[in-house]
Order: C-alpha cells, then sequence, then structure tokens
C-alpha cells in the first residue's frame, strides 16, 4: 500500500484514541463496559415501552425510537474499534469506510431528529393537552418517524455518493477510532469543495433545522409553564419534559464540544476524543436519565423483570 499518483487505495489505517500499547487493554475494557451498558440499557426501554399497555403513548413511542437509534449509532462505530484493538489491526477497507460513514451519518441525523420530534410531542402535551390525543394521533406519529427515516436515508446515501468521487493518493492515516466523514475529506488528494459545499448545508439544515425546532418548542412551553399560577402545576408540568431535555442538552452540548476541539491545534486527536462523549457517553446514558426520572418507566421496568423472574421460575 505504497504512494501513488492518482491511484484509489483499498485500506485505510484507523488510529484510535491512542498508539500507546499499555493503554490498549484498558481501552479494550473500558469501552466494551460502556457498549454492553448502552445496548442493555437501551433494549430495556424498548421492551418496557413494548410490553406495558400504560407506556403505549406518543412519548415513549418516540423514546422506544431514540433507544433503537442510539443502540444501531454506537453499534456503527464501537465494535469495529473493539475488533481493531483485540487484532492489534488499525486497518479499515475503503468499502467498509463508506459503509460506516453511510450509517453513522443516518443514525446520527436520526438522532436529532427524533429529540425534535420529541420536543414537538412535549409542546403539544403541554401547551395544548385538551387537543393531545387528537393531534397527537397514532397516525401522525408513524409520519413524523416514518418522514425523519426518510429524509436521514437520502441524506446519507447523498453523502455516501459524494464520498465516492474522491480520490485518496497518499494519505491513508486516520485520526480517529471511525471514519468521519470531515476527516475522510481532508484526507482526499482530489477537490473537495462540492463534497464540503454538502456536507456543511446538510449539517446546517438537518442539524440546525431540529435544533431549531426544538428551541421553538421549547420557548412556548417555558411561555406556557410561566402562565401556571401554582407552583405544583408548574413543577408537574415542567417534570414531563425534565428528561427530555437533559438529554437534549447533553447530545448538542457534546457536539458542540467536538466542533470546538475540531478548530483547536491538535485538532484531530482532540475531536477524536471529544467525539467519544456523543458517539458513545451519551447513548449509555440515555436509559438512565429516562428510567431514574421517570416513574412509569421505573414502573415499567420493575414489572418487567417481576414477570420475567416470575416465568423463569414457573418454567
Amino acid at each position: 500500500m505504497g504512494p501513488g499518483n492518482d491511484t484509489q487505495i483499498s485500506e485505510f489505517l484507523l488510529l484510535g484514541l491512542s498508539e500507546d500499547p499499555e493503554l490498549q487493554l484498558f481501552l479494550f475494557g473500558l469501552f466494551l463496559s460502556m457498549y454492553l451498558i448502552t445496548v442493555f440499557g437501551n433494549l430495556l426501554i424498548i421492551l418496557a415501552v413494548s410490553t406495558d399497555p400504560n407506556l403505549h403513548t406518543p412519548m415513549y413511542f418516540f423514546l422506544a425510537n431514540l433507544s433503537f437509534v442510539d443502540i444501531c449509532f454506537t453499534s456503527t462505530t464501537v465494535p469495529k474499534m473493539l475488533v481493531n484493538i483485540q487484532t492489534q489491526s488499525k486497518v479499515i477497507t475503503y468499502a467498509g469506510c463508506v459503509t460506516q460513514i453511510y450509517f453513522f451519518i443516518l443514525f446520527a441525523v436520526s438522532d436529532f431528529f427524533m429529540l425534535s420530534v420529541m420536543a414537538y410531542d412535549r409542546f403539544v402535551a403541554i401547551c395544548h393537552p385538551l387537543h393531545y390525543t387528537i393531534i397527537m394521533n397514532p397516525r401522525l406519529c408513524g409520519l413524523l418517524v416514518l418522514v425523519s427515516w426518510i429524509t436521514c436515508v437520502l441524506n446519507s446515501l447523498l453523502q455516501s455518493l459524494m464520498m465516492l468521487r474522491l480520490s485518496f493518493c497518499t494519505q491513508f492515516q486516520i485520526p480517529h477510532f471511525f471514519c468521519e466523514l470531515n476527516q475522510m475529506i481532508q484526507l482526499a488528494c482530489s477537490d473537495t469543495f462540492l463534497n464540503n459545499l454538502v456536507m456543511y448545508f446538510a449539517a446546517v439544515l438537518l442539524g440546525g433545522g431540529p435544533f431549531a425546532g426544538i428551541l421553538y418548542s421549547y420557548s412556548k412551553i417555558v411561555s406556557t409553564i410561566h402562565g401556571i399560577p401554582s407552583a405544583l402545576g408548574k413543577y408537574k408540568a415542567f417534570s414531563t419534559c425534565a428528561s427530555h431535555l437533559s438529554v437534549v442538552s447533553l447530545f448538542y452540548c457534546t457536539i458542540l464540544g467536538v466542533y470546538l476541539s475540531s478548530a483547536a491545534p491538535q485538532s484531530s486527536h482532540s475531536s477524536a476524543v471529544a467525539s467519544v462523549m456523543y458517539t458513545v457517553v451519551t447513548p449509555m446514558l440515555n436509559p438512565f436519565i429516562y428510567s431514574l426520572r421517570n416513574k412509569d418507566m421505573k414502573r415499567a421496568l420493575k414489572a418487567f423483570f417481576v414477570k420475567e423472574t416470575l416465568h423463569g421460575q414457573l418454567s
């Protein structure tokens, strides 16, 4: 795999978070633990929502979708990283890299959309409580999720196809633990103007758009809560969206941290480390945030475990 003038290389090297051999075992154990917690925690959310009739509401329907997205989002990057550490190989094929970029963008943007849809759900519940069941009917809920998925699939397909037009000559080392679109564009030796244009336009439209929707929803929610006369009423209204607000803050703040770190000196390594927050840590914390702060979810999870325990004893 030597340098060429205008040849397309077939493999890349993922440099990971650290090249220190003494840290590899620690990183393997750490990321394996976080990955298992993420999958198990989000899977419990999905099972609790699907098995408890009391949770068959729009809010928990969207939460189950968010948990599914988080499992897929983490599974796009962490398993490959664990395999590379275990086999002591940093290689990822060109096809594997493009595939990873496709699914990473797909589930990352899906996170934006799911959080935005959940904000709209809270907006309707708090600002229009009498019309909530009419507005948030099953057809609209399904349509919101379907449109979100279609938009994310088309965007990922466009970004991946744009990636295929790039040529990579001598630079094949990726200073990251996964194939990140911006890093790949920087490594290309062909003209990247169109790729950058499409990437930043999509980031503003599909990242900033949902964020603007979230801000608008919460501005209306705050205004409505402010108009509630009793302190208890304000607390109850705010408690229904506290978990979602925590997740939104965590997700967007970590992404902002990655953006700011990429502008700093030694940006590649800083960006890779900061990316761990929104690719691994945030999906891992989401189930804890929603279960620990939500009485209905805690009751559903307790009922699920009791049911499984009794089923095990009877069988």
